[in-house]
């Protein structure tokens, strides 16, 4: 990891603490610890069924992608690619791209030609991207239903309809063109694009015909990775119902999806510090007491991020 990244990384840790002192301080600290110990193992083991379905839906992805050209491809042997990738996602801030790179690699070493990586890395970002914008749409919406959005949140939305719609089309235009060298440098110099470039350097470019998509496969490559959200999100609405807070799932949604907007949107790895600052604060606004947001907030990052972290780490490795 460079040494910006262990900066960021740093910068993250110190805003995670800040924010778990102001809630231990100014909260009842006494209540925090009880709310923890009275957790109800059963939410936790729906949690991890949910969780398991996440990085099932990215796996059904490349699975039909690879079948729709004609591979027959274990889906378990895709499971752990999945996982790795989320790995990869969160520990390089690329949006997206580091890990779907990451997943062409891995496929063209298990003897896949690289046209039809190409079309799982295609059919992979642009899948992803569409989703992240109906789900973003969703949570704008909820948020304008009952009366709760802010103008802070329609800045942050139009922030990340501008990213979603720019890496995409960066992708495509960098694999129409078929090298960066043409790229003016000042392009070059911007972080998020450098760190594209960086990536998409290692991504060996096809020379066959150029990749069709194929709108029902690009569909249902949608619904999946929508689905992920929604997994999520029903991820956090489990926590906060272990924790004894009758907050309807439909409410957890746009905390997850926003709170993801946020971390997206932020340099930090892992999103760290960024992600938990936005959840909880969307929490309180929902009336959620602030032990309870933080207490939820927490367990939902133990599911999401930490709990994959090693064996994502170790699947990494493997496929180098």
């Amino acid at each position: 990891m460079k040494k910006h990244s262990f900066t960021q990384l740093f910068a993250g840790i110190i805003l995670l603490s800040a924010l778990m002192y102001a809630v231990t301080h100014f909260g009842e600290f006494a209540r925090f610890v009880i709310l923890v110990r009275s957790i109800e193992p059963s939410w936790l083991f729906l949690a991890l069924l949910l969780q398991s379905g996440t990085y099932f839906m990215p796996a059904m992805v490349w699975f039909r992608t690879l079948r729709s050209e004609g591979i027959r491809y274990q889906l378990r042997q895709l499971v752990p690619l999945a996982v790795a990738k989320l790995f990869t996602d969160k520990a390089i801030p690329s949006g997206g791209i580091s890990g779907i790179a990451f997943v062409f690699t891995a496929l063209r070493q298990r003897k896949i030609s690289a046209e039809v990586c190409m079309r799982v890395m295609l059919i992979d970002i642009l899948s992803y991207y569409t989703a992240y914008l109906l789900v973003a749409t969703g949570a704008l919406l909820v948020l304008w239903l009952h009366h709760d959005i802010r103008k802070w949140m329609v800045v942050v939305g139009a922030m990340f309809v501008a990213v979603a719609l720019f890496i995409p089309a960066a992708v495509l235009f960098l694999k129409q063109l078929g090298t960066n060298d043409r790229l003016p440098a000042w392009i070059v110099r911007i972080p998020r694009v450098a760190s594209i470039l960086d990536i998409w350097s290692g991504v060996p470019q096809s020379k066959g015909q150029k990749p069709k998509l194929n709108p029902l496969l690009f569909i249902e490559a949608t619904i999946y990775q929508t689905t992920v959200f929604i997994l999520d999100s029903a991820t956090l609405w489990a926590m906060l119902q272990a924790l004894g807070e009758p907050v309807s799932l439909v409410l957890a949604f746009p905390c997850l999806v926003f709170a993801s907007m946020v971390a997206m949107l932020s340099p930090i790895p892992l999103g760290l510090g960024t992600f938990e600052a936005a959840c909880v604060g969307l929490l309180i606004m929902f009336k959620v007491r602030v032990e309870t947001a933080l207490t939820a907030t927490l367990l939902l990052r133990g599911f999401t991020l930490w709990l994959p972290m090693l064996p994502g780490l170790i699947v990494t490795r493997m496929k180098r």
